[in-house]
């Protein structure tokens, strides 16, 4: 037999990371609630009680006006963070106290000639382009009823379940800022039972480690992961450093795109290395992920393999992608070439047919920010449909 460790973290929305990705990706839909057709690469930095966004938006709608003349990014920082809850007297990083940067310009023409669907001079058609060069993976595993990696689900469940307590109001003392990570045993590839379980939460000062410890295990991790899964001896470290007063911006600085390990598969699946958040669907680093999650997940649900790896890769300004790579792991029930005959069959990998097919031009990106941007059951996350099981069934015969 086979036996290994895995282990996936999680973060919370008030990880300094998770405040800058929260902040793009409101910026993003406020652009896309004003002209779907906007275009916007927005990149947030937060630390102690300042935030700085830069970065470059279009909104072809408004034509030569200001973006400050129809969206007001201050207000959108600010509502923004005070949605995650830095509103405590106690917090340097205070939704109303921000000192705010802005240095948001215009796309670049040369890359907007490279997108839009028209020609240009040197562009060799018409159709809208890749928005940059790179390689994109989708992934999915018939471990968990969401087709995710084990690891990666239950330290989201963790973090999800500490952030709606906290946004009860019930329990005074829970702060922000939260980091999850759970480590799974695997027999035969199989998830068999978790080894450990790390909560770290920030938290008031005054707090015991001992009610942090209680809370967490009794509160948290009892509740939301799988009983079959916890044994007499799976290991709960809480808060190990002892104390998490001192979170946020106050304790560490915070980058859009700093934790895509996090926003995907925890490091089961691999990662082409394009950031997600503050971007609209024009770039493929987030839209053509979405898309290799929606093909993987569609061919797993499919019974077509237990697991699936696409990759796919483009060149900036090119409508096509360059390659096209399927791998099953082996555990296809078909050779990973039928598989990959039939996804091309069933769905085209241009740039402009995957905003189409996923219905991306759309507010919809707070939404995927945090706790994963891969299995949510929300009907405006497109790339969670398994409807094209059918269809992919039929094309591989």
């Amino acid at each position: 037999m086979s036996t290994y460790i895995f282990s996936s973290e999680s973060v919370g929305e008030g990880h300094p990371d998770k405040v800058a990705d929260t902040i793009s990706d409101a910026i993003l839909d406020a652009c896309l609630a004003v002209d779907p057709k906007s275009r916007v690469a927005c990149e947030t930095f937060v630390k102690s009680n300042v935030v700085v966004v830069g970065g470059e938006i279009t909104i072809p709608k408004i034509g030569q006006k200001p973006i400050g003349s129809v969206i007001n990014v201050e207000k959108i920082i600010r509502d923004a963070v005070r949605g995650i809850g830095y509103v405590n007297g106690d917090d340097v990083f205070h939704a109303d106290q921000l000192f705010i940067n802005n240095y948001l310009t215009t796309q670049s023409p040369d890359i907007a000639q490279g997108v839009d669907a028209k020609k240009a001079e040197g562009k060799k058609h018409a159709e809208q382009g890749a928005g940059d060069q790179g390689i994109m993976f989708g992934y999915a595993s018939a471990e968990t009823p969401e087709l995710m990696p084990a690891p990666i689900m239950y330290a989201h469940r963790l973090g999800r379940e500490l952030t709606r307590i906290r946004k009860t109001g019930k329990v005074k003392w829970l702060r922000p800022d939260a980091k999850s990570q759970v480590s799974v045993e695997y027999v035969d590839g199989k998830p068999t039972r978790i080894v450990n379980v790390v909560i770290s939460t920030q938290h008031a000062e005054g707090t015991s480690h001992a009610e942090i410890e209680k809370f967490c295990i009794e509160q948290i991790i009892k509740k939301v992961l799988p009983k079959g899964m916890l044994t007499k001896d799976t290991e709960y470290l809480i808060n190990p450093t002892g104390k998490f007063v001192v979170g946020g911006p106050q304790g560490d600085s915070g980058l859009t795109g700093r934790k895509i390990i996090v926003d995907t598969y925890g490091g089961m699946g691999r990662h082409g290395g394009g950031a997600f958040s503050g971007k609209d669907p024009s770039k493929v680093d987030r839209s053509a992920a979405y898309m290799g999650r929606w093909v993987a997940k569609n061919v797993v649900a499919a019974g077509l393999a237990t697991k699936c790896e696409v990759q796919f890769a483009y060149a900036i300004g090119h409508p096509l992608p360059v390659s096209i790579h399927i791998d099953t792991f082996g555990t296809g029930t078909v050779s990973d070439e039928k598989i990959l005959a039939g996804v091309k069959k069933v769905f085209s990998f241009k740039p402009a047919d995957i905003v189409k097919q996923l219905k991306l031009l759309r507010p919809i990106y707070s939404k995927s920010t945090n706790y994963g941007h891969f299995g949510k059951d929300d009907a405006d996350l497109t790339w969670e449909k398994t409807d094209k099981v059918a269809a992919l069934k039929k094309a591989v015969g």
